[in-house]
């Protein structure tokens, strides 16, 4: 069996442009980490914008349901839709980091208050799996993006089926521990 020179172009993806991404999502990952765990927050009382948190569970909402309808449109082979849903939920989740970069530069981070044992063992396992899995998603995302927009498809399937798991569980989760969060002030 002989490959056309589109299809050996096709397996070969730039490794510079996933170096690139790869390199953008480590730095983007260490500025959360230190604004996150770091960085001395201006409005410690809460008084400004202290609807941001709501606000990112907002957009963790939406890209859970553009995440959905996305995965239902190409198991119906509708791309056109597909990659609009995909589109809306890379966008949402791009406002989402937004909101949480201004939030945590102007709050810190949120304590959890639930009390038991159970209960706080849930909430962290739930918070340290959202963290690593959304460290691992950031590249997974971009890639799989970059992927689809260079008509590199087989490569984007292939890709996608560990991207859109991830994607869905972050977002999820990230609902979650807000909710959770939100419960136990």
């Amino acid at each position: 069996m002989t490959t056309t020179p589109d299809q050996r172009a096709e397996a070969r993806t730039p490794p510079s442009i996933i170096l690139l991404i790869v390199a953008i999502s480590v730095v983007a990952s260490l500025f959360l980490a230190w604004l996150v765990y770091y960085h001395q927050p201006a409005d410690v009382a809460g008084t400004q914008l202290a609807f941001l948190p709501a606000l990112n569970a907002t957009f963790n909402t939406l890209c859970t349901i553009f995440l959905l309808l996305g995965f239902r449109f190409i198991k119906h082979g509708k791309i056109k839709p597909h990659r609009n849903s995909m589109f809306a939920a890379f966008i949402v989740s791009s406002l989402f980091l937004v909101s949480y970069i201004v939030n945590h530069a102007l709050h810190g981070d949120m304590r959890f208050q639930g009390t038991g044992h159970a209960l706080r063992i849930t909430y962290f396992a739930l918070l340290i799996s959202h963290i690593g899995l959304s460290v691992i998603a950031l590249p997974m995302i971009l890639i799989t993006f970059f992927l689809s927009l260079t008509g590199r498809f087989p490569a984007h399937r292939k890709l996608a089926r560990w991207t859109f798991p991830i994607w869905l569980y972050v977002s999820v989760t990230g609902v979650i521990v807000y909710a959770m969060l939100s419960a136990y002030r």
